[in-house]
């Protein structure tokens, strides 16, 4: 007999049960908030009147915080350098359980800094971002990052991969970990900027459509045909359950071997406020809804709905488990209601 697929509110509820690992590049999030006052005598820019500094995780630290917001009990392991940077990432990522994220001497924390401006009455917008790479890697943190992951990996019930191309996790540090661990946990999420066809045993992926364009070389655009090759081809090179492709206000494709593809239409406005991290939190919510019972279908209309919500907050953002289910329970009873309409 088929098992009748968790509601969407028990699939939420559920997250609370779950122990979510996060892995990857934890980088620091910090923006600069100012007020302008005046254009510059010594060249044609705005002076800004220094207001606050905030520092957020960002990176493999959003998809972690993305997962501790919707319930989940979150172990990170990353790396992170011995700075004051460091130090306050790691603060801004709890409740998150950070002893797995290696402190490194000699080794700089990266950190994306945006600097907002605007006025009294105005939201302040963000006008220039300054990036600063980490590094360097050594072999002894690398190790000692690898030793931490391989423990970890056995106490997981999901791991969610957050590779954003600063060289810690490889495809083939990934399979040293695993042979050490001797673990398969039962879900594997990948997000990888420039290196997922290397990652084995992946559960799914998330990829944006310019990640996809960028790894099989096409323009998708508008052209469905183009998609379709693209989502194909990816599942057969992975080998994995299912693909879902995210593509801003063209909603996301759910790509499952054997099955049509899914298009999903976004949720909400498409008058977006920020998209930043909003991948993040995509994985998150489609990870925990896959270890709480979900199908592929369902964990990615649960995460449709996250990033439908991330999208209307400023900054680097969270969504919580409270507001996912206010979200899909409002969207079933205009459902209901629009199908009692008479013709």
């Amino acid at each position: 007999m088929t098992k009748t697929p968790p509601s969407y509110r028990r699939v939420i509820q559920r997250f609370s049960r779950l122990r979510a690992l996060v892995v990857g590049d934890f980088i620091a999030d910090e923006f600069i908030y100012g007020r302008i006052d005046r254009v510059s005598r010594e060249a044609p820019v705005l002076i800004l009147g220094y207001s606050a500094t905030e520092v957020v995780p960002g990176g493999a630290g959003n998809a972690a915080s993305n997962a501790a917001a919707l319930g989940a009990r979150v172990t990170a392991v990353g790396l992170v350098g011995r700075d004051s940077v460091g130090t306050r990432l790691l603060r801004a990522l709890r409740p998150t359980d950070v002893r797995g994220i290696v402190t490194a001497s000699g080794y700089v924390t990266p950190v994306k800094t945006r600097i907002l401006a605007g006025g009294v009455h105005s939201a302040k917008q963000q006008v220039v971002r300054i990036d600063r790479a980490g590094g360097p890697l050594t072999p002894a943190a690398v190790r000692r990052f690898e030793s931490r992951l391989a423990r970890a990996l056995p106490r997981a019930d999901l791991v969610i991969v957050s590779d954003y191309g600063g060289g810690l996790i490889t495809a083939d540090g990934w399979r040293r970990v695993l042979a050490a661990s001797g673990a398969r946990p039962p879900i594997v999420l990948v997000d990888s900027r420039y290196g997922l066809t290397g990652f084995d045993g992946m559960t799914a992926c998330t990829p944006n459509e310019s990640e996809v364009e960028a790894l099989l070389g096409v323009r998708i655009g508008d052209d469905r045909d183009v998609l379709e090759r693209a989502g194909r081809t990816l599942l057969q090179r992975l080998g994995c359950g299912a693909v879902l492709i995210t593509r801003g206000s063209r909603g996301m494709a759910l790509f499952e071997p054997d099955r049509p593809t899914d298009h999903i239409p976004i949720v909400g406005s498409d008058e977006v406020a920020d998209v930043t991290g909003a991948g993040d939190t995509v994985i998150a919510t489609f990870a925990l809804a896959l270890a709480a019972g979900a199908s592929f279908r369902d964990a990615a209309r649960l995460a449709n709905h996250a990033g439908g919500i991330v999208v209307m907050k400023r900054g680097t953002a969270t969504v919580t488990a409270a507001e996912l289910l206010s979200a899909v329970s409002k969207e079933r009873r205009t459902f209901r209601s629009a199908r009692k309409e008479p013709a």
